[in-house]
C-alpha cells in the first residue's frame, strides 16, 4: 500500500486537533476522513473502509474503547490497524486498549511526526512490507 493513497479515519471530539491532524496527514499525501464522536466513527469505518484508524478514547455517543472493540469484532474491519490517541495515560487504560486489539497507543499531548511515523509503520506492515 502506498502511503500517498492510504485512507486515514481520524476520530476525535476536539475540532482543533482534528484540523491539525487533517492538515499534517494531507501534507503527507493521505486521504483523510474525520469523525467527531464514536457513533460517527463506527459509521464511517463501515462505510468508507479506511486503511488505518486514529481513535480518541474519550468521545461522545460511544467511547473509543467501545468503538475499538466493535471494529475489531467486525470481520470486515478487524484487520484495520487502530492507533489510540488519547489523554488517558494510566497503565489500566493502555493495557485495556491493547487487549481489545489496538495496534498502537499514543498519549496526548503528542508529537505529530511521531504519529505519522507510527501510521507509516503500521500501513507498511499491513501491506506486507517492513
Amino acid at each position: 500500500m502506498n502511503g500517498a493513497k492510504a485512507r486515514v479515519l481520524i476520530c476525535d471530539d476536539d475540532p482543533l486537533l482534528l484540523e491539525l491532524m487533517e492538515f499534517r496527514l494531507r501534507a503527507k499525501g493521505y486521504e483523510v476522513i474525520k469523525a467527531v464522536d464514536g457513533a460517527e466513527a463506527l459509521s464511517k469505518a463501515e462505510r468508507d473502509a479506511p486503511d488505518i484508524i486514529v481513535l480518541d478514547a474519550m468521545m461522545p455517543k460511544a467511547d473509543g474503547l467501545e468503538v475499538l472493540a466493535r471494529i475489531k469484532g467486525d470481520p470486515a474491519l478487524s484487520e484495520t490497524p487502530v492507533v489510540m490517541l488519547t489523554a488517558r495515560k494510566g497503565e489500566k487504560d493502555i493495557v485495556s486498549a491493547l487487549e481489545k486489539g489496538a495496534d498502537d497507543y499514543l498519549v496526548k499531548p503528542f508529537i505529530p511526526e511521531e504519529l505519522l511515523a507510527r501510521l507509516a509503520r503500521l500501513l507498511a506492515r499491513k501491506s506486507g512490507r517492513r
